[in-house]
């Protein structure tokens, strides 16, 4: 897999000298557990670090009632934390240390430290019971994270100015300059770094909560909770997808992702799909048009009005609204159609404060395009919006797709001078321009979505994501019978205080997942955010009466 893209400031904040404050405990998404331990009082700087440590597994009690704030860390317990951080990983090879031992319950850890060379030593004697500096943890810190594709690079400077610097080990002089020139190492009241001195559990409790929480601020999902189940399958089928030398490693050419637009990537309730109401502007509010429209244009806006208002669902309704989307527009040009969407993505996003039409892109989601793009996927939009609203929609967008890979429901598209000939018979001319032909071709929604795919990409993708039982067809394409390892996720709207979810809907969506063996993604529990900073939601009633 590739690197993390960018090393900036990592704000590894870890306690590695004097005790502070702990950050505050995770919310619900977070590994806070019940502590058991009676030495580890509530409102003890490190209380929330120890819940965050024992709920993650990372560290266990020094008995079953006790946690031992205040005693030593030893190198076995060190290394062991962080290689279950790192989520034990395999590691081959022979121990290269002679006081270490077989089917030890720290074996593995030091095992895979030692092929990682993230520990200081490499041959001889290991130390298990000793105590690790301070300097140590922080070249293994270090080290980690130059695994993880942080760290400098190429030529760098950073002297320490501290009164006790000349006293860094050498070996650990690199790994000192980078954690106090992004701020991990702040130094004493002293002016000291203390590299020779020890740490508490207390104080790798604390340093763990605050490592977990920068590696994961840097990582490509960072937008995702820490922790996420959901993410982490995302991230461990890329490592095994990008492995040259693994058995699931799939070529560049075969990388192809499929994403469903509305509820997928871009918000769907606002308090209806975006080009539903797109059609309800141009049919009943917009001056320009309202007077022309058609009886049937008018009948399919007022059905999406009351659909609006109360929920009430209309057979036939996708087929109808993509028949009236192509008429209510027939005859504009393919630009004079983007430049009405781009109109309509400037006005406030109903429900929501802070929020334009267009902005209602899931930050998250947006994420998962970049990582996937990072690792050379091909990524598709496969919609049942009408193709030319999805490009309208993301045009000027932070999606980052060209026109090319965006599909969705189609209408005809003709030359101005055509006047109802047959293509084979016209012939297109200098004067003439593409327009709306007014006709509706085809909803790409269910099987027609797997036929799309067949038709316009060629090949069976092997991740799909989607948010439906109108993306069914497509997640279960892209899993059956494929030659490479595939995924389908599909996003359950379990949000209802950041977004207009649906709990009923959500759950009957997680419950299919678990039939069909997809990825649920809960927008409740999976994300850190859904729109970003600043955007607040405010009710799918008030949504409705916009």
């Amino acid at each position: 897999m590739k690197k993390w893209k960018k090393a900036l400031i990592f704000l590894l904040a870890a306690i590695l000298l004097l005790p502070t404050a702990a950050l505050a405990a995770e919310g619900e998404n977070g590994a806070a557990a019940a502590l058991p331990f009676r030495d580890v009082a509530d409102g003890a700087w490190y209380t929330d670090a120890v819940a965050y440590v024992y709920g993650k597994g990372l560290m266990e009690g020094t008995s079953g009632t006790t946690f031992s704030p205040a005693a030593a860390l030893t190198r076995a317990q060190l290394v062991t934390i962080l290689w279950r951080y790192a989520k034990q990983p395999v590691a081959g090879g022979s121990l290269p240390f002679s006081d270490v031992e077989e089917g030890q319950w720290y074996t593995e850890a030091v095992r895979w430290a030692a092929a990682e060379e993230l520990t200081v030593q490499q041959t001889g004697r290991f130390g298990l019971d000793e105590a690790p500096t301070r300097e140590e943890t922080a070249a293994m810190l270090y080290r980690y994270a130059r695994t993880k594709g942080a760290g400098f690079v190429g030529m760098w400077a950073f002297p320490l100015r501290y009164d006790d610097a000349a006293s860094v080990s050498d070996w650990a002089y690199e790994a000192m300059c980078w954690m106090t020139m992004n701020g991990v190492i702040l130094g004493t009241d002293q002016n000291e770094l203390l590299p020779q001195g020890q740490l508490t559990r207390a104080q790798a409790a604390a340093m763990l909560q605050r490592f977990g929480a920068a590696l994961w601020a840097q990582s490509p999902l960072s937008l995702w909770t820490e922790g996420s189940e959901t993410a982490d399958t995302l991230t461990a089928y890329m490592e095994a997808i990008t492995d040259e030398t693994g058995p699931d490693y799939i070529p560049v050419e075969d990388r192809i992702a499929v994403f469903d637009l509305d509820g997928t990537l871009f918000c769907e309730t606002d308090p209806n799909y975006f080009d539903y109401m797109l059609l309800k502007y141009r049919v009943l509010e917009d001056p320009d048009y309202k007077d022309r429209a058609s009886d049937f244009e008018k009948e399919v806006a007022n059905k999406i009005k009351e659909q609006n208002e109360t929920g009430k669902s209309f057979s036939g309704l996708e087929v109808d609204h993509g028949r009236a989307v192509a008429s209510a527009f027939a005859g504009m040009t393919v630009d004079e159609f983007n430049a009405y969407i781009q109109k309509f993505k400037q006005q406030p996003m109903p429900g929501y404060e802070g929020m334009t039409r267009g902005e209602g892109w899931y930050r998250p989601m947006l994420q998962v395009v970049e990582y996937l793009k990072d690792n050379d996927f091909t990524v598709y939009i496969v919609s049942g919006t009408d193709r030319l609203i999805v490009r309208g929609i993301a045009c000027d967008s932070p999606l980052g797709l060209p026109n090319r890979q965006i599909i969705g429901s189609d209408e005809t598209i003709v030359a101005s001078g055509q006047d109802g000939r047959d293509g084979l018979d016209y012939v297109f001319t200098e004067d003439d321009e593409l327009i709306l032909g007014g006709e509706f071709l085809i909803k790409n929604l269910k099987m027609n979505k797997v036929s799309v795919i067949m038709q316009e990409i060629g090949q069976q993708p092997v991740l799909s994501f989607g948010n439906s039982t109108g993306d069914s067809s497509m997640a279960e394409y892209v899993t059956s019978g494929n030659r490479y390892r595939s995924l389908a996720f599909m996003l359950c709207c379990d949000d209802t205080e950041r977004e207009n979810g649906n709990e009923g809907k959500a759950q009957k969506m997680f419950d299919l997942c678990a039939e069909f063996d997809w990825v649920p993604v809960s927008m409740k529990n999976d994300w850190a955010t859904i729109y970003g900073d600043g955007v607040t939601y405010t009710g799918a009633q008030t949504a409705a009466a916009a």
